[in-house]
């Protein structure tokens, strides 16, 4: 009997989870330098005001704090979501003076006190996921709050996935996204 698409994807999940754990830390943190290289240097990131990024849960995704607090040294606004009831989510400006809030599955996110962000404030999106595929899918973490609302956004995508969670397909359904461009330690993959 075949899996269902959210059973594929439940069980992808799954999969990365334990490829993750068995990465050590060194190397880890060797793959978040490298595609934080890649990120920073691209000139849709040089030209963009204010950049929608995700701060990383460690051991699930890249660790993108110190990637996040060069952003903001080179002068431009970085956006962080809060999660909201109803799987939906806005963006707060990053203020380094302002501590990150501890939420539920090891989130970090901007303190009630920030600035909330439009969509149409947003030059370019880093997009968070569990993996992604050759062609710019991405498989999220299953709460479907970035499908809805990249939905409505036309600015420039990025994702990041390291090579040893790279997949050549991720199972996808009509409402999957995705990015313009992935980064990989070692590969710049236009995928829009």
């Amino acid at each position: 009997m075949a899996l269902t698409i959210a059973e594929e994807k439940k069980q992808l999940r799954s999969n990365i989870r334990k490829t993750l754990a068995a990465i050590p830390q060194e190397e880890l943190t060797r793959s978040d330098d490298a595609l934080f290289a890649r990120f920073l240097a691209l000139p849709q990131v040089q030209q963009a005001k204010t950049i929608f990024a995700f701060w990383g849960i460690p051991g699930k995704e890249p660790e993108t704090a110190r990637m996040i607090q060069t952003l903001v040294s080179q002068g431009k606004r970085v956006g962080l979501p809060r999660m909201l009831p109803g799987h939906l989510m806005e963006i707060r400006q990053y203020m380094p003076d302002r501590p990150m809030v501890s939420v539920s599955f090891g989130i970090s996110e901007p303190d009630l006190t920030c600035p909330i962000l439009t969509q149409d404030e947003i030059d370019l999106i880093l997009v968070p996921a569990v993996c992604y595929d050759k062609a710019g899918y991405r498989l999220g973490f299953g709460g479907g709050y970035y499908d809805r609302w990249l939905e409505h956004f036309n600015g420039f995508r990025v994702g990041m996935c390291r090579n040893a969670v790279l997949q050549d397909k991720v199972p996808t359904e009509p409402h999957d996204s995705r990015v313009d461009l992935l980064l990989t330690e070692t590969e710049r993959i236009v995928c829009g």
